[in-house]
């Protein structure tokens, strides 16, 4: 491939990443309503941010731990799907090693460690806004054969 191909290649991946995030979130009402915000979108990988509320707290007074959860798995989402083909979850696992609270800025960043033709492996790691982790998820996805536009971007 010579470089202006490379170049258009790497542009119409972005492009797809972009588009996909774009359109998933636009129904992705547990995102909105935890009040996410992308703060980076590319193949194989996204960014995203939260700030915890008072809503979001566990019967311990902590933020649950679903939330930390639910950002992690939006960016796996995110990263994953951006490929242009619909990709599901089939496996899924988070540790805690610190717990966040109201008023805590939380960022997930999700990165596509490997891949094969059906299968992709992600890794994310969320930290609040002092750099802590708050969270590390591994997920695995089924890569389907279905494209997120059937008929081109």
């Amino acid at each position: 491939m010579s470089a202006p191909d490379a170049s258009r290649a790497e542009f119409d991946e972005v492009a797809t990443a972009i588009a996909v995030v774009t359109k998933m979130m636009a129904t992705d009402t547990l995102a909105q309503w935890m009040g996410v915000e992308t703060l980076e979108i590319a193949p194989r990988r996204s960014t995203i941010r939260m700030t915890v509320r008072s809503d979001m707290l566990n019967g311990a007074g902590g933020g649950h731990g679903g939330i930390v959860y639910s950002l992690a798995d939006s960016a796996f989402s995110y990263a994953t799907n951006g490929c242009g083909n619909v990709c599901v979850a089939v496996d899924c696992t988070v540790s805690y090693p610190a717990g966040v609270k109201p008023g805590d800025v939380i960022t997930a960043v999700a990165v596509v460690e490997s891949q094969s033709n059906r299968l992709q492996f992600c890794n994310v790691t969320v930290r609040n806004q002092d750099d802590v982790i708050v969270g590390h998820f591994r997920g695995t996805v089924y890569r389907t054969l279905k494209p997120h536009f059937p008929d081109g971007l």
